[in-house]
């Protein structure tokens, strides 16, 4: 009771805050004079500038066959070396000037961030530039990320949240690229040679898809010129990587991995919304109520308050590129898998039968409005927002109207979207554990 006090007044202060917030977060369309285009909103109350942006079709669905891998292993070694820098100068004219550089392979995307102090914005700046023009490759820095990433696998291989996640994407991406593990494996590792890794990056690091949000003490006038100095060298255009639209198979079927373990671990799920369907904020709202509130959601009041089984369970959309889902999970005792089950089956079929109440929507307009500006918290969270922004193409009015959008949900949509999305028959599960009385009916 006490939490949920706690997360109402909090929820509360950000309500009245709100119009502020959205007056200060101004975004500005900038257009370099090479044509790079960056949502900007500036801020001189602390001396930073925060800089995200992305190259959208150019995450690890793209790997090469037998090179699975490729776009995480490069993402670990832009920042180990670059021009006429090696590895352990790179990093040392990092700390130096205390900046933060950053890259990570998405399934879909190719994403990157830099934060630095704006009186040291020139030397960032320009160690940025290196790292996506003339990354080096050298051979002692990719023995060593190979030998991480190969360390990781290893430790992964016994992760049953790690293990759950895999054979999940193996059974409902069945022969797609997303159905491959990002991450590689050890063969695959090892086959990645210094030539991938330049390809890799020639070819995907192109203008055109780039999609780039700046917050912070720097005008606008002098942003452009930046955009065109970190930016402007790369090529224009790529090759297209032709990954196929895809529709989640596996419904109805249950996947079980015996691993000696004293909790199973639980996936389950179905085909979902993609972020532009007209649908998506019932269907946002719908799912927060189910299973995406926390303290409040249906799955948390009925597995957990009523009967105990789990810590905590949870839902939420996964929106990507070429396919969507609506994934939920839980984990529990092996002799409480079999009951923990039944009840998500339970109250997933009765979302998608019954509905849900008017007092449901209008808590959860409340909490998705009310926690909303959060994300607008910090320098970080802003420029993260533009790149969604610009991603799943809102409008740069977005943060402005997304309550109206929140707010013109009706129950009727509400409901008809849960009868649209929410359908226990077809869920696909993956349990990893030794679930008493629960077999795999592959």
């Amino acid at each position: 009771m006490i939490g949920r006090i706690g997360a109402g007044i909090a929820i509360l202060l950000s309500v009245l805050t709100f119009t502020s917030t959205v007056h200060a977060t101004e975004i500005r369309k900038v257009v370099s004079d090479k044509g790079i285009v960056a949502w900007f909103v500036p801020d001189q109350s602390v001396p930073l500038i925060t800089i995200n942006f992305v190259f959208r079709g150019a995450g690890s669905a793209t790997d090469p066959d037998g090179k699975e891998g490729l776009a995480e292993m490069s993402s670990a070694l832009l920042d180990e070396g670059a021009g006429d820098i090696d590895s352990v100068d790179f990093q040392r004219r990092l700390e130096e000037i205390a900046a933060q550089m950053s890259f990570s392979a998405g399934r879909d995307h190719y994403s990157g961030r830099l934060r630095t102090l704006s009186v040291e914005r020139d030397k960032a700046f320009d160690l940025l530039r290196l790292a996506l023009t003339e990354p080096r490759f050298d051979e002692k820095p990719v023995e060593r990320i190979r030998g991480q990433l190969i360390a990781s696998l290893r430790q992964n291989a016994e992760n049953p949240q790690r293990i759950s996640g895999k054979t999940w994407s193996e059974t409902v991406f069945s022969g797609h690229p997303y159905s491959r593990p990002a991450s590689g494996t050890e063969q695959t590792l090892a086959a990645v040679s210094k030539v991938d890794l330049q390809s890799f990056v020639e070819k995907r690091f192109t203008r055109h898809r780039l999609v780039i949000g700046v917050v912070g003490d720097i005008s606008e006038a002098e942003l452009k010129q930046r955009l065109d100095r970190v930016f402007g060298d790369l090529p224009q255009t790529g090759p297209k990587f032709n990954i196929p639209e895809v529709r989640p198979s596996g419904a109805g079927k249950t996947v079980v991995i015996q691993k000696p373990i004293p909790q199973s671990v639980l996936i389950v799920g179905q085909a979902g919304i993609k972020r532009e369907d007209p649908d998506w904020y019932a269907a946002l709202l719908v799912t927060r109520i189910f299973g995406g509130g926390g303290l409040s959601s249906r799955l948390y009041e009925e597995v957990r308050e009523k009967r105990g089984l789990a810590y905590s369970v949870y839902a939420y959309l996964s929106p990507m590129e070429k396919s969507a889902l609506i994934v939920g999970g839980v984990a529990t005792q092996n002799s409480r898998v079999g009951e923990s089950l039944d009840v998500i089956q339970a109250e997933w079929d009765r979302l998608g039968k019954e509905g849900i109440t008017d007092d449901e929507l209008r808590d959860a307009k409340t909490y998705s409005n009310g926690s909303f500006p959060l994300r607008l918290a910090s320098s970080r969270g802003i420029a993260r927002l533009l790149v969604g922004m610009q991603i799943s193409k809102l409008g740069i009015d977005y943060i402005k109207t997304r309550p109206s959008l929140i707010n013109a949900v009706t129950l009727d949509d509400a409901n008809r979207v849960a009868r649209r999305l929410y359908d226990a028959d077809k869920l696909t599960i993956v349990i990893v554990g030794e679930p008493e009385g629960i077999s795999s009916t592959r």
